[in-house]
């Protein structure tokens, strides 16, 4: 493991930190190496991530009856998951675009001690709330230029041109609290992160593709495509 990717992981740690579910923020310290974790780990929310960089996580947290209280005692009205899931999109934020698959909570005691994998104690005015790990499979693809992903591929295509994929348009995001989301009521309004009259942006499974102008198509709305985003900027 590189010094390089290291600073990677770290950064992911502390990115998600900042969005761990308690009062205070923890602080991410790196786990001592070959010291044992135990059953601490044996139920943890975990990911995979596939995009500029590959990855999988795990996010430990020593203290979940708090949140399920929270969350209506039986998980009724958000799944440990789900709590977890923005902390884990801020982690994989530093490995670049691509997308984060379903949160599951499973036993992730190999990925903990996997040799390729980075641990960080979780910790709150010295005591350690929660345990995260991090292992990129990819790692070309942070920080090193890479050849043109288009090069030999257009060769290749006929093979898979009836394959169907999603894609989205998103026209802004936002970040609100449960109590919010639950007071929405009809005729809320919703602010975004985007100004009225710029582009939506255009996604296929995931990735950014494009940038483009909503528009009223017999009753129906549409995206009018303004730009056509190479590899390299769909990887931003």
């Amino acid at each position: 493991m590189t010094a390089s990717t290291t600073s990677v992981h770290a950064a992911a740690a502390d990115a998600l930190a900042e969005l761990v579910p308690g009062l205070k923020p923890p602080t991410a310290i790196i786990h001592p190496y070959g010291e044992p974790l135990g059953d601490q780990v044996s139920s943890a929310v975990v990911a995979s991530f596939v995009g500029a960089a590959s990855a999988d996580l795990a996010l430990a947290l020593s203290d979940t009856d708090s949140l399920a209280a929270a969350a209506g005692g039986d998980w009724s009205v958000v799944s440990l998951g789900d709590m977890l899931r923005p902390a884990m999109e801020a982690a994989i934020g530093v490995l670049g675009a691509g997308v984060l698959g379903e949160t599951s909570v499973e036993d992730a005691t190999s990925l903990f001690a996997d040799a390729d994998a980075s641990v960080f104690n979780l910790v709150v005015d010295g005591t350690t709330v929660g345990w995260f790990a991090i292992r990129i499979r990819e790692t070309n693809a942070i920080g090193v230029a890479a050849a043109p992903a288009h090069e030999h591929i257009a060769g290749k295509l006929g093979r898979i041109n009836s394959v169907e994929m999603a894609m989205t348009v998103e026209i802004g995001h936002t970040r609100m609290s449960v109590r919010d989301v639950l007071a929405l009521e009809p005729g809320a309004v919703i602010e975004l992160d985007r100004s009225a009259g710029a582009p939506a942006d255009v996604l296929l499974n995931g990735r950014l593709i494009a940038h483009g102008e909503v528009v009223v198509v017999d009753q129906d709305y549409a995206v009018r495509i303004t730009k056509i985003l190479d590899v390299s900027e769909g990887l931003r």
